[in-house]
């Protein structure tokens, strides 16, 4: 088989190590000892606690690129310093937002020289955590960023993969439903209903091929960042995006994650933590943020994917 350019850049970087990046339905798989790649569309179950490439690896791969790690935390004084730690072992940039943290999390973070902290003057939610990482990616010049969350439920040595990944796509998702992983944990049945749900209505309006419309560790490319405009601050932000990003055609693909459920008590906030209230609120922000692109120049995501519904 020819080697296209992406292979050749992939084996020469990677070296002999047995790693895997799954690129749309199937990976490149590097026999140990052999300097052979082989593409393996169905394979075997990934391991949750599978290698992965070291940064001497992940820099090489990346040699002319300057990638970011962005964590938003609201009082995870229990999770951030380990998590941090690990973070930066995957990670030579590290961004954390502290988005009004009250429990002891600020002072965890200002004790820390190996990470930049902006912080909310009080809670703005998450999706005003990821929009002040995106326009700090962009400002400081990074060629992308990813984005993972800080209760302990991403693993931050996936942080390369993801990286490596972005090499074929503006926004590399996770996904906790592609693949199966042994120890994956039984999601809270409500948050599993709802993600289906949700997910399944984003593919049929937007012509999208999603398994897991809510995961938070995702990789964006910051060229794919300057055509959106993300205004949702909550939970709902991930709607607005993926309305954004069909509008912009932008390259999506999902890459599998382990399914870890540490706190099965976390809470949305408020009304939000009954569940008919969430879904109608995430339909809300759907069908505004449908609405939003259909008034402006953008166009509908359906100018680009016949999918859509007329």
């Amino acid at each position: 088989m020819e080697r296209s350019a992406e292979r050749q850049l992939l084996e020469v970087s990677c070296g002999l190590w047995r790693g895997q990046m799954e690129l749309e339905t199937g990976r490149w798989e590097l026999a140990a000892g052999t300097g052979r790649w082989d593409w393996h569309r169905r394979f075997s179950k990934p391991r949750r606690n599978e290698p992965f490439p070291s940064m001497k690896a992940q820099n090489a791969m990346n040699r002319n690129e300057k990638w970011l790690a962005a964590l938003p935390v609201y009082n995870e004084v229990r999770y951030v310093d380990a998590i941090l730690d690990e973070v930066g072992r995957y990670a030579s940039d590290v961004l954390v937002i502290d988005d009004g943290s009250t429990d002891g999390t600020a002072d965890i973070l200002a004790a820390r020289s190996d990470v930049r902290v902006i912080s909310h003057q009080e809670n703005r939610g998450y999706g005003a955590a990821l929009i002040t990482a995106f326009e700090h990616t962009v400002q400081a010049g990074f060629d992308g960023v990813v984005t993972l969350d800080c209760d302990g439920q991403h693993q931050p040595r996936r942080i390369p993969e993801f990286i490596a990944a972005a090499a074929s796509a503006d926004i590399v998702s996770g996904s906790r439903y592609l693949e199966h992983f042994d120890g994956d944990d039984a999601p809270p049945e409500e948050r599993l209903f709802i993600n289906r749900r949700i997910t399944a209505e984003l593919n049929r309006r937007l012509g999208l091929n999603l398994t897991d419309a809510f995961c938070g560790f995702k990789a964006y490319r910051a060229s794919g960042l300057r055509k959106l405009r993300i205004t949702d601050t909550g939970y709902a932000m991930p709607l607005e995006l993926w309305v954004q990003a069909a509008a912009a055609d932008l390259r999506v693909i999902e890459l599998a994650v382990p399914l870890i459920y540490l706190d099965l008590e976390r809470s949305f906030g408020g009304a939000l933590d009954e569940a008919e209230t969430r879904l109608r609120y995430y339909h809300r922000v759907l069908d505004d943020a449908m609405a939003a692109v259909s008034s402006d120049s953008r166009g509908t995501p359906c100018d680009a994917a016949p999918m859509c519904e007329p």
